[in-house]
């Protein structure tokens, strides 16, 4: 069944596009926008959405994030990132079991469809019960099992064989779900570890994904493990290979100068830097270098909640105060970063990121019509500041309508209850 949506106004993401357009239709045929253009004639028994007064924009892309960690929201306050995890969260994720990580990913996609979520980047353990959950829940996944020695060989072989059983079961069969290779940390791996994931990436035609100086004791933790400066390691072992590295905040402008010749890009997760008190990572010089720079929430543990729009209105507003400039970060540049940068971070960008016609209809419908978002002197500005993801009224992954009028088709009382009973069990 073809899906219409009709009388939207448009911001596209795309370079072919004017920024906004108004009374656009756009025509879906299987999961792919078909046509995009005004006074679309309509084919019988198709779905039609009135999206009159309404904003029609890509799915959000969170390109960091650990989908099952939704349990861990406001479990532990007033740690550094160490002591968080070595004290708190890796025991607690120690007494996980397959059907916990199933609940607590059907949490955060529910968390993602209500706010406009449509594709995240994961990494995290009993991955294949993620992929399920994303499956059940018709949702846009790139994923990957923490891979991570900690100086302890056999430790470091049993991921990589779960990461291997996911890839033989799912890769190419399910069209939602991509992989990359994610390695946890050049401070919790040893080099010759970190080595065998960029073979092992080359191999599969994968990306990488890490996290990198998120604060200061991750770098100093590295300089001692190597002997080396966290950047030259990735100049040296990253050098030929499309890489996604998480946080980055503690680079200065010489270690970015140097990011910028490399086929990287970054996943800014200002919220959850901020709550572990690890610092801001200098965007606004990463982007004036060209770097391609994307959003990401990181766990709830640490993050809170996987609403985009929350992350968005922090990427604008730190960078404006850190630099002393209003001028930092226009919110149309907040907004690819949400959209089109993102799918250049997952290597999608010719799949979603942007409505164009050909590609796959990931799509939010936004209803600006109330007391905190109008009235709308400037639409970008609007969503990037005022909108959250409680504005958001309809999401379709893939042609498929996943929530239309706020409304979703998952039982969403049972998996609260499940999260609840979880959390009970493990704190």
């Amino acid at each position: 069944m073809k899906i219409y949506i009709k009388n939207a106004t448009i911001i596209s993401m795309s370079k072919n596009r004017e920024k906004i357009e108004e009374d656009i239709d756009i025509e879906i045929e299987n999961n792919k926008i078909k046509t995009i253009g005004k006074n679309i004639k309509v084919e019988e028994n198709s779905k039609i959405i009135d999206a009159t007064g309404k904003v029609v924009m890509p799915g959000l892309i969170n390109t960091h994030s650990h989908v099952p960690m939704s349990i861990f929201r406001e479990t532990v306050d007033g740690y550094a990132l160490q002591d968080w995890l070595t004290k708190k969260i890796w025991p607690m994720e120690d007494k996980l079991t397959k059907e916990d990580i199933y609940y607590a990913s059907m949490l955060s996609f529910i968390e993602m469809i209500k706010t406009g979520c449509t594709t995240i980047n994961d990494m995290y353990s009993m991955t294949e019960e993620i992929i399920k959950a994303a499956l059940d829940c018709k949702i846009r996944i790139q994923t990957t099992r923490t891979l991570m020695d900690m100086n302890n060989e056999d430790e470091g072989k049993k991921r990589f064989e779960e990461l291997e059983k996911v890839l033989n079961e799912y890769s190419k069969k399910e069209e939602l779900i991509t992989f990359n290779v994610g390695i946890h940390g050049l401070y919790t791996s040893s080099k010759e570890y970190v080595e065998k994931c960029i073979e092992f990436a080359k191999k599969n035609e994968l990306l990488l994904h890490m996290h990198f100086c998120e604060n200061t004791k991750e770098v100093e933790d590295i300089k001692e493990l190597y002997k080396e400066e966290p950047i030259k390691i990735i100049e040296q072992e990253f050098k030929d290979i499309k890489t996604i590295l998480a946080h980055c905040v503690k680079l200065n402008k010489q270690d970015i100068e140097k990011l910028s010749k490399l086929d990287i890009s970054v996943s800014h997760c200002p919220i959850s830097n901020l709550k572990l008190g690890c610092g801001i990572a200098d965007i606004s010089e990463m982007i004036k270098k060209g770097i391609n720079v994307s959003l990401g929430t990181d766990g709830q543990g640490s993050g809170s909640n996987l609403d985009l729009f929350e992350t968005m209105k922090f990427t604008a507003l730190l960078q404006k105060g850190q630099k002393e400039d209003a001028t930092e970060i226009p919110a149309y540049e907040v907004l690819k970063m949400a959209t089109i940068n993102g799918a250049k971070t997952l290597g999608l960008e010719n799949k979603i990121g942007s409505i164009e016609e050909g590609k796959d209809a990931d799509l939010i419908i936004l209803n600006l019509e109330d007391a905190v978002t109008s009235p709308i002197n400037d639409l970008c500005s609007d969503i990037v500041y005022n909108a959250k993801g409680i504005n958001v009224i309809t999401t379709i992954v893939n042609g498929n309508i996943l929530m239309e009028n706020r409304k979703i088709k998952i039982n969403e009382k049972e998996i609260y209850d499940e999260c609840a009973k979880i959390i009970e069990t493990i704190k």
